[in-house]
């Protein structure tokens, strides 16, 4: 019985230590910026309008301090830019990007907010006033390659957009390799068990 529990505790420590394994690849809270207007977060690339960098100590910054910088995706040249970066990541291998989303804060009416992770995608309307929430979208590139994730706010055309933050890419276990794992660790407990079971 002793060695069947031992079998137990070594199959739980496999499985925890494979939850372990899934990796952060990237993060981004945007808090080595120089914050100002019309700025472009270090790493990310801005085309067809501007965004702007937020937050403590700037005449901008809509949440308790300490909060640090963050992202209004509608800069002032009234024209929302694309924010976007690339990554490389391999074939087969599930990522999950989340990142944290608010509303304006600035009585400016609702915004969308539209997300690209490779081909995944989603869109998301924030009210003026809602807080921090954290969202996600998942994809699995079919062939190893540079695919990118892309933010933009809906063309309100005010210079005052959603707001964004604390962006992270993980790589996550394979479902099959779990049933893989989880499978062989069923072996090893009927394994033990049949030693068990001629012993006595």
């Amino acid at each position: 019985m002793r060695t069947a529990s031992k079998l137990l505790a070594f199959a739980f420590a496999l499985v925890l230590g494979s939850a372990a394994q899934a990796q952060v690849i990237f993060s981004d809270n945007f808090n080595g910026n120089t914050p100002g207007l019309d700025q472009t977060p270090t790493g990310w690339t801005v085309t067809g309008g501007t965004v702007d960098i937020i937050g403590d100590n700037t005449s901008w910054d809509f949440f308790p301090h300490g909060h640090g910088y963050y992202i209004d995706l509608d800069g002032t040249t009234k024209s929302a830019g694309l924010m976007s970066q690339g990554f490389s990541l391999v074939a087969g291998t599930p990522y999950v990007a989340s990142f944290e989303l608010a509303g304006n804060q600035r009585g400016a009416g609702d915004d969308t907010v539209s997300v690209n992770f490779g081909s995944a995608s989603g869109n998301w309307t924030l009210g003026q006033s809602d807080g921090w929430a954290t969202y996600s979208l998942s994809f699995t590139p079919g062939s190893s390659g540079v695919y990118n994730l892309l933010f933009q706010n809906s063309q309100h055309g005010d210079d005052i957009g959603a707001l964004l933050d604390n962006v992270v890419i993980t790589a996550v276990p394979e479902p099959e390799s779990w049933a893989l794992m989880l499978a062989g660790l069923g072996v090893l407990v009927a394994s033990g068990r049949r030693r068990l079971s001629r012993r006595a």
